[in-house]
């Protein structure tokens, strides 16, 4: 019989992970506690970007997928990866979610069967923090099982690089941990990477997403000085990128793509601090720039509609993507008339006054203003060069004599 695999969260890391495990002959349990999501997987409709209607039809006809929420169904697992993600809570790390699914799938943990965490976690999380939630509610000791981490590696809208082809960092505990760790993934990717801890991993994630987080800082720097200097940003950056050496490209963005980043990167400074008792002032000031994006893009928005004999009192927005859902609230608080249309609107709470709509060209034609404020390719962006009066572009998608870009 195929090896049984729970992957808790059936969100933008579990469930690729879980179809991908589909394909390499697992038996697989998405465990979530949401029990909407559960019946919508079940369904047939995916609600993760990276997973498609097809690939979640593949994995029922298999009859080697489910999605669950009774924590009863991780029963006799062989592996379980653990996606939930740690939050940042009143400036420190928030460990319940992570606490309650190690807790969900500690009665059914047997000897010799593997855990992995997968969500970003400040350095000890694994061995600190899971493992003894393992032990406690399992009744085993730590030589019983296998345990690691694992970074989970995605660039959205990237269609390049998948789970199947992105090297994965692999970590265990000890040395049997870090061997059934590698054979796992190994089964489901091109190259795992191994390293020596737990810890080396953990760091290795928080390194990547602070990498991306200060890219994006700098570009986002890089645009507001821009525009006062009449420069296009955006024809920089697409010239910065022809280097063949030493540059990370990076574009400027109201949100970073990864909606977890922002909180990921706050780990490292609340971790230097307890550890070290300093600041790390690189990640603090390029939150603090980041965190300025959304009003930002009001103001400059603000400014076009008034070039054009407008305020944003009273002017028909129509914002394609609704994060960060910051632009939208301050929008509506200003009295504009906001409707907005987004494929992974229930991932949000739609904020009072926004109505949400679909992005047709008669939608676009009666804006005032079409806001491309998401980095989602669902959207046909030649259709909103041509069908709308003015377009302020956020993420660099549209060029024309009625665009404006950040």
């Amino acid at each position: 019989m195929a090896e049984k695999l729970v992957v808790v969260g059936q969100g933008p890391a579990g469930l690729p992970l879980a179809m991908r495990a589909v394909e390499a002959g697992f038996r697989v349990v998405g465990l979530d506690e949401d029990e909407w999501r559960v019946k919508r997987l079940n369904a047939g409709e995916p609600c993760a970007e990276g997973v498609g209607a097809g690939a979640l039809a593949a994995a029922h006809a298999s009859g080697r997928y489910a999605a669950s929420a009774d924590a009863a169904d991780a029963s006799g697992f062989d592996v379980c990866v653990l996606t939930s993600p740690v939050r940042m809570r009143n400036g420190a790390p928030d460990l319940g979610p992570l606490g309650s699914a190690a807790g969900r799938i500690a009665p059914f943990l047997r000897p010799g069967a593997t855990v992995v965490l997968e969500g970003a976690a400040y350095p000890g999380t694994t061995e600190e923090f899971v493992r003894p939630l393992l032990e406690q509610g399992s009744g085993l000791s730590g030589d019983d099982f296998h345990l690691g981490h694992s970074p989970h590696r995605a660039e959205p809208g990237n269609p390049r690089w998948r789970l199947g082809n992105t090297p994965k960092v692999v970590s265990g505990v000890d040395a049997a941990s870090l061997r059934a760790v590698t054979d796992f993934y190994g089964r489901l990717v091109r190259e795992t990477v191994p390293v020596s801890s737990p810890r080396v991993s953990e760091l290795c994630a928080l390194l990547e997403s602070a990498r991306a987080h200060v890219g994006a800082a700098l570009a986002n720097e890089l645009s507001i000085f821009a525009a006062h200097l009449g420069v296009d940003v955006w024809e920089a950056v697409e010239a910065a990128s022809t280097t063949p050496f030493g540059h990370a490209a990076a574009a400027p963005s109201p949100a970073i793509q990864d909606s977890c980043l922002p909180l990921d990167v706050a780990y490292l400074p609340w971790g230097i601090r307890r550890g070290v008792g300093r600041g790390f002032r690189l990640i603090e000031a390029a939150n603090d720039v980041n965190a300025h994006m959304p009003a930002h893009v009001v103001d400059r928005l603000g400014l076009a509609l008034n070039r054009r004999c407008r305020s944003i009192r009273g002017s028909r927005i129509l914002l394609l993507g609704l994060s960060p859902v910051e632009v939208a609230k301050t929008l509506c608080r200003l009295g504009a008339r906001v409707r907005a249309a987004d494929p992974q609107a229930e991932d949000f709470v739609v904020p009072a006054g926004v109505e949400m709509v679909e992005p047709d060209a008669a939608e676009m034609a009666r804006a005032d203003a079409v806001v491309v404020l998401g980095g989602q390719d669902c959207y046909d962006y030649d259709l909103v060069q041509r069908a709308s009066r003015f377009v302020f572009d956020t993420r660099g998608r549209c060029r024309g004599p009625n665009v404006e870009r950040l």
